[in-house]
């Protein structure tokens, strides 16, 4: 990252604290370019979500080289999520500190989030991220993901899981086998959280705001259950 870009997402970090902002690192002509980014996520005194309008404009002035994001508070060193998204994008990332003025670069080196312990982060860290993780890790099946950006989108009344779970290759059963998918209504209208069915009563899941954890599916898991879900895999 060029001295000149470091200077202009200083004075942009600054002008927009005590939000997270967020830019592109676009080559442009040969040259390294800065493109500033809205950052749509719900909470952005803590998070960034680069929007979809913001990527695709960059991306069609050349090629988008790197991700830079501030954090508002503490130090510049990538959170889990960080270092997942940059896995994700494949892409180095920049991140600079408000607070202390510093900045850290890092690229993608294969990390991995551990299946329990992570912190929740929408989109990126969340329970369908924790079903594709483990579908992954232990049955070796790449479950394809589908973009998650609108934070309300459960509490607006869209299914998400029902509008996709069978073009990533899941069909509806009546019985509960290991390594099933349990979708749960929990404070909505629709299904909004998956939970893995591990066997002998126990299920793996991200709950919003909680980390990744085992626990007994009893009580109000099985209560707000609304349907399993097998893979089958993709039809090509």
């Amino acid at each position: 990252m060029t001295p000149e870009n470091k200077e202009g997402f200083r004075l942009f970090a600054s002008s927009n604290y005590p939000n997270e902002v967020c830019a592109l690192l676009v080559i442009q002509k040969g040259i390294e370019t800065l493109f500033r980014c809205e950052n749509i996520a719900k909470e952005k005194k803590s998070n960034f979500i680069i929007s979809p309008e913001s990527y695709a404009q960059a991306d069609s002035l050349g090629e988008i080289v790197g991700i830079v994001h501030s954090h508002t508070t503490g130090r510049a060193k990538p959170s889990e999520a960080d270092l997942v998204s940059c896995e994700a994008h494949g892409l180095p990332w920049v991140i600079y500190s408000t607070q202390y003025d510093s900045w850290y670069e890092f690229n993608p080196t294969g990390y991995r989030a551990g299946l329990v312990g992570r912190p929740f982060s929408y989109g990126v860290l969340d329970c369908f991220s924790l079903v594709r993780d483990y579908y992954k890790e232990k049955l070796s099946i790449e479950v394809m993901d589908f973009p998650r950006v609108d934070e309300d989108a459960f509490k607006k009344g869209q299914s998400l899981y029902e509008e996709n779970l069978e073009q990533a290759g899941f069909k509806k059963v009546s019985e509960l086998q290991k390594h099933d998918v349990i979708l749960m209504q929990l404070g909505h209208k629709v299904p909004c959280h998956a939970a893995i069915y591990l066997g002998d009563d126990l299920i793996l899941h991200h709950l919003r705001g909680r980390l990744s954890s085992r626990d007994v599916y009893g009580g109000l898991y099985k209560k707000t259950t609304r349907f399993f879900c097998r893979y089958f895999g993709v039809n090509k």
